[in-house]
């Protein structure tokens, strides 16, 4: 079964993930129907811009002669330098039609080749040259879906014999959008992560934590220890559970209490000895010498302390050959650091560890405990 923290980070980081992706999914679509409504208004535009140029570089009526286009005295079929210039200046692909036909354009073919005399779309035949209307949407460029806007060429008559067309290709607005997905994929990212880790370590000192704590005092109970009582904060429904822990704390020493004073003279005459029913071990007569000569003529071990969890932690520091604080130990056999660190310093006492403090940057020096390597005592720590 996952522990609370893992299917709290679970819940979390899926809950993220979801949103992220959600948020992804609708600015995506939303920015593609926007970059569609821009690539409208700026051919539209730019349609306008480039017809004020054409006009302002080239005087004179629009007309035909001999099947070939004129502006004024300028002729525009197969003459490529002002669909080249208008390129230039908008960034979309530029063409003039006489009649349905293309006859200067920057819109290339399949081989690369200017697109010369090929035809214009039926819709935008159908819209700009039947009609006379202005077209601006989606058309068939050459095979390829383009913006676009088609405006009516008419001669000094008001007869349309022609098409002025730009265009931006969808290809490219896809590109744009593929982009800026990318781009928005990884700020969304980079930001589900900084929120996950924020959330996490707060979860973690709110929650996880005074919960840990919490147990590790129960722990503290359940095996005969006499406990402090646990200082946490945290949301209302920790802080009631903690307080109910330190109400059974003090009505379990209450009660402790109450039973020693009726039980005391009768304790005070029983000599220090294993427990019958349990097997002594070589080892654990070595430790009830220590323990004796250690207490100095007290009978067994001071109060509050029982010999299973000092075997707990003598074997917890046989397999660590490195000083270790109270905090290690405690995490190391489930206890809280306050009943670890009443076994620690009675170890201490009786000379099978050596301590050390260790200063950092900041706050106070934390104390380390190490087994004391010499032959009588490493006896004791290795038989544990």
């Amino acid at each position: 079964m996952r522990s609370l923290k893992h299917q709290v980070l679970l819940l979390m980081l899926g809950s993220l993930c979801v949103l992220a992706v959600s948020f992804i999914v609708v600015f995506g679509w939303h920015m593609r129907v926007r970059a569609v409504d821009a690539a409208i208004v700026k051919v539209n535009t730019d349609l306008a811009t480039g017809m004020e140029i054409i006009n302002l570089t080239n005087p004179g009526p629009w007309h035909v002669q001999d099947g070939t286009l004129y502006k004024g005295q300028a002729q525009i079929s197969h003459r490529t330098e002002l669909v080249d210039h208008l390129a230039d200046l908008t960034g979309d692909t530029v063409t003039l039609f006489l009649g349905d036909t293309r006859v200067a354009t920057t819109v290339r073919g399949a081989n690369e080749e200017r697109a010369i005399g090929t035809k214009v779309s039926d819709i935008v035949a159908q819209t700009v040259l039947k009609n006379g209307q202005i077209y601006l949407g989606e058309a068939n460029v050459v095979g390829e879906l383009y913006q676009t806007a088609y405006e009516p060429i008419r001669d000094i008559n008001g007869d349309i014999i022609g098409i002025f067309y730009v265009g931006i290709s969808r290809s490219y607005a896809q590109a744009y959008i593929v982009y800026s997905s990318i781009r928005l994929a990884l700020f969304g990212l980079g930001l589900t992560l900084i929120v996950g880790l924020v959330t996490w370590f707060f979860i973690q000192k709110v929650v996880i934590r005074p919960l840990h704590e919490i147990t590790l005092g129960t722990r503290d109970v359940a095996t005969g220890h006499a406990t402090e009582k646990v200082n946490v904060t945290g949301p209302k429904e920790i802080g009631d559970l903690a307080v109910a822990f330190n109400l059974m704390v003090e009505r379990l020493e209450g009660i402790a209490d109450e039973m020693s004073k009726v039980t005391m003279p009768k304790v005070a005459t029983l000599e220090y000895a294993p427990s019958a029913d349990v097997r002594i071990e070589e080892s654990d007569g070595i430790l009830n010498d220590l323990i004796k000569q250690c207490c100095l003529g007290q009978q067994g071990l001071p109060k509050g302390l029982n010999q299973l969890t000092l075997k707990q932690i003598v074997s917890f520091l046989r397999e660590t050959y490195e000083p270790v604080s109270a905090e290690n130990v405690a995490e190391g056999v489930s206890l809280t650091r306050v009943t670890v660190r009443r076994y620690l310093e009675f170890l201490e006492q009786c000379g099978i560890l050596a301590t050390e403090l260790k200063y950092g940057t900041v706050g106070r020096p934390v104390k380390l405990f190490q087994p004391v390597r010499n032959l009588a005592q490493q006896k004791v720590i290795d038989h544990y």
